[in-house]
C-alpha cells in the first residue's frame, strides 16, 4: 500500500519532468551570442585548444590564443584570421606562474578584458607511479590545476567587477574515474574538476550571477598526447 501511495505522488513530478523535456526539445533554450567577445584559450596550439579556437572564430569572437608552442599557436591564429575573426597569439608557458601573470597583463594591455577564459592547457605522462618522474609529477600538476588558480586570479577580477563572464575547465572524463598507469594524470583532473565546483559555489554565494561557469570532460580523443588511445 505505501508502495502504491509513493508512486501515485510520484506520477505527477514525472509528468511535469516529461513536459519540461518535450519543451526542451521542440523550443530549445536560445544560444548566447559570444560575437566581439574575448575569448583566451590556452593550450591552443593543437587538439582541443586548435579546434575550439576556429568554432570561436566562425562565431566571430576575438580570441587570445596561448600556447608554449610557437609554430603551433601561429597556425592557430593564422587559420581563425582566414576565418574572419581577430586573433592575438601569444607563447606561454602555463607551468610557470609569473609567466601566466606577466602575459595576462599583455593581453589586458593589447587586446582588452578577457570575458571568456577556456583553461584547456593539459600535459600527461602515462606511466605507472613509480616511473614516473618527480619532475613530470610536478609539471601535471602545474599545467592541469595551478595554471586555473593563476588565469582565474588574472582574469577573473574584471569578470565579476562587471558581473558578466565565462570560464570553462576543460577537466577529463579521468577526473571521475580512474585509469592504472595514469595515476598522476587521473589525480589532476579530480583536483581540476574540484576547482571547478568549488569555484562555482564560491561566484554564487558571492552573488556573481552574470559570471558562468562549465566543465568539459572528455574521454578518450586523439590529439597526440597519447597516439590511438583506446580502452584495450
Amino acid at each position: 500500500m505505501q508502495f502504491f501511495l509513493s508512486s501515485l505522488l510520484l506520477l505527477p513530478l514525472l509528468i511535469i519532468c516529461i513536459l519540461e523535456s518535450f519543451l526542451k526539445l521542440f523550443i530549445p533554450k536560445k544560444k548566447k551570442s559570444v560575437t566581439g567577445e574575448i575569448v583566451l584559450i590556452t593550450g591552443a596550439g593543437h587538439g582541443i585548444g586548435r579546434l575550439t579556437a576556429y568554432e570561436f572564430a566562425k562565431l566571430k569572437s576575438k580570441l587570445v590564443l596561448w600556447d608554449i608552442n610557437k609554430h603551433g599557436i601561429e597556425e592557430t591564429a593564422a587559420e581563425c584570421k582566414r576565418l574572419g575573426a581577430k586573433a592575438y597569439a601569444f607563447v606561454v608557458d602555463c607551468s610557470n606562474r609569473e609567466d601566466i601573470y606577466n602575459s595576462a597583463k599583455k593581453v589586458k594591455a593589447e587586446v582588452g578584458n578577457v570575458s571568456i577564459l577556456i583553461n584547456n592547457a593539459g600535459v600527461v605522462y602515462p606511466s605507472d607511479l613509480f616511473t614516473t618522474q618527480d619532475a613530470q609529477i610536478e609539471k601535471t600538476f602545474e599545467v592541469n590545476v595551478l595554471a586555473h588558480f593563476w588565469t582565474a586570479k588574472a582574469f577573473l577580477p574584471e569578470m565579476m567587477k562587471c558581473n558578466h563572464g565565462h570560464i570553462v575547465t576543460v577537466a577529463s572524463a579521468a577526473g571521475h574515474t580512474v585509469t592504472p598507469f595514469l595515476v598522476t594524470y587521473c589525480s589532476s583532473k579530480f583536483a581540476a574538476v574540484g576547482f571547478h565546483r568549488a569555484l562555482t559555489e564560491e561566484l554564487a554565494a558571492l552573488e556573481r550571477t552574470g559570471v558562468k561557469t562549465s566543465c568539459l570532460c572528455p574521454n578518450f580523443i586523439n590529439t597526440g598526447f597519447i597516439k590511438n588511445p583506446s580502452t584495450r
